[in-house]
């Protein structure tokens, strides 16, 4: 009889290349294990076989009840500024990693479980999630992949048929999470705040050989390496603030070496306009507000410059301080250029003038003061460059604004030497129609916590193609009804 092969082709190099960067762990047993939701094509993708995942064997797998064969199943420790509070241990509190596969492309990925359970580094936390936040990231995660954003995705959601305590009876689940890496700062800061610079290098080597291997011979690779990972920052914050996301959170040890977007827990997309926009309930002060996002990005590479100091300049700590500080005022810079050629596509324009960043900043500030939805016009701009004004205008509750910046716009694309439907089209191809609506999630999200994932199906065949407007899905274009109220988002620990 022919052995059935195995579920996953890893190879573990974070286990293997790291012992002392992580705990050895297994995901908590569970009584009821059960495949809600798995990312086909992305199974695909990273070499696996969808058919096997979804059995039994796959349930198993994906809650942590099971150790799939090759795995090497451990809880990563980190550090990192929460809210601007230094926590010199954090860690795997409720994941584990089980493994590394390489996708079709060659790229090296992670296959981690999120609420498996508690480990070493839980703090007094259970180690559980329930279904609600674990359809969250799902969603917005493939929300932000189909933008072009870069993320950690969702391989699979399943339920382990407990109950868990979060304001109430929740039904347990586990997310299976993949990433480039799950290196954050975090991951640095643990090991420079106990003075190991041994470790650190080790930590900075594997890091390079993982997301910049080009830069192993170079002559100060970890100079250039923070450089890469600041200008990875640069164009992931610009790219967030294209199409009006808020992640909520944006502490330390959610700021990867990779330049993706990681931990979707009190994240939104913002309707009306407004930089002082936040959604989630912990961030009393607004420091993670949309637009302060920059700010805190650039604040979060201020830290994790100052865990490489020793390895830049061993000798010399001043001239290491020197040499970061010099990569790191590139940071505003580098995020305007890349913000700015994305306004610029949004707006239709392919060629560059100087008076370009005035007229956006004309148009954000009308937004602003008639809290105009951010998403909605940009997407109804694209039909007035062949045709009349009226659907964006009547997002505007007085027009007087819009109609003079409408005639400055127009202006502007005249000298673009396109014909206007060509430039509406290319609009369209960055101005997505559909994103993941506030109320259109939290419904989905209700409908799942009675077992019901058909509204979660749904909504993530709409994101899957955001910028493509189809027939009957009008009410996903939509902002929240006015009866939504205001609207909050929590951690799903």
């Amino acid at each position: 009889m022919t052995a059935k092969p195995p579920l996953f082709q890893f190879d573990n190099s974070y286990a293997r290349e790291l012992p002392g960067f992580y705990v050895a762990w297994e995901g908590a047993k569970v009584p009821a294990p059960e495949l809600v939701l798995l990312n086909r094509p992305l199974a695909e993708d990273l070499g696996l076989d969808a058919n096997q995942l979804e059995t039994a064997e796959g349930a198993a797998i994906f809650t942590g009840a099971e150790k799939p064969a090759g795995a090497s199943p451990l809880a990563q420790v980190y550090a990192g500024h929460q809210f601007g509070g230094f926590s010199p241990q954090l860690g795997d509190g409720r994941a584990i990693l089980i493994g590394e596969v390489i996708d079709s492309k060659g790229r090296r990925c992670d296959i981690h479980l999120k609420g498996s359970g508690p480990t070493p580094f839980s703090r007094g936390g259970d180690g559980k999630a329930v279904v609600g936040p674990v359809l969250r990231e799902y969603i917005l995660g493939e929300a932000m992949h189909a933008l072009g954003i870069p993320t950690t995705r969702a391989l699979a959601a399943a339920t382990t048929g407990e109950t868990v305590f979060r304001e109430g009876p929740k039904p347990g689940a586990v997310l299976t999470r993949v990433a480039a890496s799950h290196l954050r700062v975090g991951t640095f800061q643990f090991f420079a705040a106990r003075g190991e610079t041994g470790k650190l290098c080790q930590l900075a080597d594997y890091a390079i050989a993982r997301h910049d291997p080009d830069l192993a011979e170079a002559e100060n690779k970890y100079l250039t390496l923070y450089s890469r990972v600041v200008e990875r920052q640069a164009s992931l914050i610009a790219n967030w603030m294209l199409v009006g996301f808020i992640h909520g959170v944006m502490n330390t040890d959610n700021t990867t070496i990779s330049g993706e977007t990681i931990d979707y827990g009190p994240c939104a997309f913002m309707e009306a306009y407004d930089p002082e926009t936040v959604f989630s309930s912990i961030d009393t002060g607004g420091r993670y507000a949309y637009g302060r996002q920059p700010m805190m990005a650039q604040w979060n590479l201020a830290r994790l410059a100052e865990t490489l100091l020793a390895l830049i300049e061993p000798d010399d700590v001043d001239r290491a301080v020197d040499r970061v500080t010099g990569e790191l005022k590139r940071f505003p810079e580098l995020y305007q250029g890349f913000w700015l050629e994305g306004m610029r596509a949004k707006l239709g324009l392919a060629t560059r003038e100087d008076g370009d960043l005035e007229l956006i900043e004309t148009l954000l500030a009308a937004m602003r003061r008639q809290k105009v939805d951010y998403t909605l016009l940009f997407r109804r701009l694209a039909n007035v460059t062949s045709g009349p004004a009226e659907s964006a205008r009547t997002l505007f509750q007085e027009s007087g604004p819009f109609d003079s910046w409408l005639e400055d716009w127009r202006a502007r694309l005249a000298k673009e030497g396109c014909a206007p439907e060509e430039i509406g089209k290319r609009m369209n191809l960055c101005n997505p129609v559909y994103i993941p609506r506030n109320h259109k999630v939290e419904e989905a999200l209700g409908a799942a916590e009675t077992g019901d994932y058909e509204p979660v199906k749904k909504l993530l065949t709409v994101l899957a193609a955001p910028f493509e407007e189809r027939p009957g899905l009008e009410d996903y274009a939509m902002p929240a009804p006015d009866d939504f109220g205001a609207y909050r988002t929590y951690c799903g620990t």
